[in-house]
C-alpha cells in the first residue's frame, strides 16, 4: 500500500479528467491508474469518483482532492527548499499564441525570453484558432478578448483595447460618422470570428447594442483588416497593438471612441495541477513586466493625445 502514489493518482485523475490522460501523464497503463482508485476508494470506505462523461467527483472527492492537492503540493515546495534557488528553466515549453499578436509584439518577446533562458526549448504555434489545453498538447496559450468560463486557470497580461479606425482619405471621401446610428451607410471591414453576422456590438446607453454596417470585406485575419483600413476600404474594429504604430503615423485615425467596444484582456491560460511548472509563472511574470499596464502601445497613444486613459466600453455587461 502507497499512500503517496494512490494520492498522486487520484489528483491526476481529476486534473486530466481522463484515466487514459492521466495514465499517459504518469507514465503508466490506464488499467493501474483504475486499480489504484478502486484500492484508495476501498481503503476510504467511499467512492470518490462518479464513473461517466465528463468524470466527475462526489461530495467525497471533492474533499479528499483537495487535502491530496495541498499535501502534495507541499511536498513539491520542500524538494525545491533544497534544490538551487535560481536554477535555470529548461526542457520543452510548448505554447500557442495568436497569429496577429505574434508578429509584432510577441515574436521579439519570446526570443529574448529564449535568450535569458538557454537550458528552455521554446516550442511554439501561432494560429488565430482556440486550442485546447485539456489533452496536454500545450503547456499555456496566450488568448485574446473575454474568457468563458472554464477549469483553465486565467492571468491577465494586460487589457486589449479596441477602436474603431479608418483612414483619413475613407473619412474624407465618406464622412466621420458621429453616431453608431450611422454605421449603416458606411463600409465596413468585418472580422468573422467576432462579428460572423456583419453586425458591430458597441456600448450605448450602459449596454451593448448591435449595429449593422456594410460589409467590404470579411476576413479571419486581423493583419488584412488593418491594411484595408489603411488603404482606405472603410472602417474596422482593430486592437490598438496592431493599430497604434499606423494611428502615431497619422495613417489611420479612431472614430467614435466614445462607443469604442471592449477586448477584454490579453491573458495567459493553463490547466490548473497541483504545482504549476515554473517556467509558466517565469514566462507571465516577464511578459507582464515587459508589456505593461496600460500596455506600452496605449502608453504612447496616450502619450499623443489619440486615445484617452480608459476604454468606456469596460465594464459594459
Amino acid at each position: 500500500m502507497n499512500k503517496f502514489s494512490d494520492m498522486t493518482t487520484f489528483v491526476t485523475v481529476v486534473d486530466a479528467a481522463s484515466f487514459s490522460e492521466a495514465a499517459r501523464r504518469l507514465g503508466t497503463t490506464k488499467s493501474i491508474v483504475s486499480e489504484r482508485i478502486q484500492q484508495l476508494e476501498k481503503r476510504l470506505g467511499c467512492a470518490l469518483l462518479e464513473r461517466g462523461r465528463p468524470l466527475r467527483m462526489t461530495q467525497a472527492g471533492l474533499v479528499f482532492y483537495e487535502s491530496a492537492a495541498r499535501v502534495l503540493e507541499d511536498v513539491e515546495r520542500a524538494e525545491e527548499s533544497v534544490q538551487d534557488a535560481q536554477s535555470s528553466l529548461g526542457g520543452t515549453f510548448r505554447i500557442a499564441v495568436p497569429m496577429a499578436f505574434m508578429t509584432r509584439h510577441l515574436a521579439p518577446l519570446l526570443s529574448k525570453f529564449a535568450m535569458m533562458h538557454p537550458n528552455l526549448c521554446l516550442d511554439v504555434e501561432a494560429q488565430d484558432r482556440v486550442v485546447s489545453l485539456q489533452d496536454g498538447q500545450y503547456d499555456m496559450a496566450i488568448r485574446m478578448g473575454e474568457l468563458s468560463d472554464s477549469s483553465l486557470v486565467a492571468r491577465t497580461i494586460t487589457v486589449n483595447r479596441h477602436l474603431i479606425c479608418a483612414s483619413p482619405a475613407y473619412l474624407e471621401r465618406q464622412g466621420t460618422p458621429a453616431h453608431p446610428g450611422e454605421l449603416a451607410q458606411h463600409a465596413g471591414l468585418v472580422y468573422y470570428n467576432r462579428e460572423p453576422n456583419g453586425m458591430w456590438s458597441l456600448p450605448l446607453d450602459g449596454r451593448r447594442q448591435s449595429f449593422r454596417i456594410g460589409t467590404r470585406m470579411r476576413t479571419d485575419s486581423g493583419h488584412l483588416l488593418l491594411e484595408g483600413a489603411r488603404a482606405g476600404l472603410g472602417l474596422a474594429i482593430l486592437p490598438t497593438f496592431l493599430a497604434a504604430g499606423p494611428m502615431l503615423a497619422g495613417e489611420l485615425v479612431a472614430v467614435l471612441q466614445a462607443y469604442s467596444p471592449s477586448g477584454g484582456q490579453i491573458s495567459a491560460v493553463y490547466r490548473k495541477t497541483v504545482r504549476t511548472p515554473p517556467k509558466i509563472h517565469v514566462l507571465i511574470d516577464f511578459l507582464a513586466d515587459e508589456i505593461g499596464h496600460p500596455s506600452r502601445w496605449d502608453a504612447e497613444l496616450m502619450k499623443a493625445g489619440l486615445i484617452g486613459e480608459h476604454s468606456p466600453a469596460q465594464g459594459l455587461a
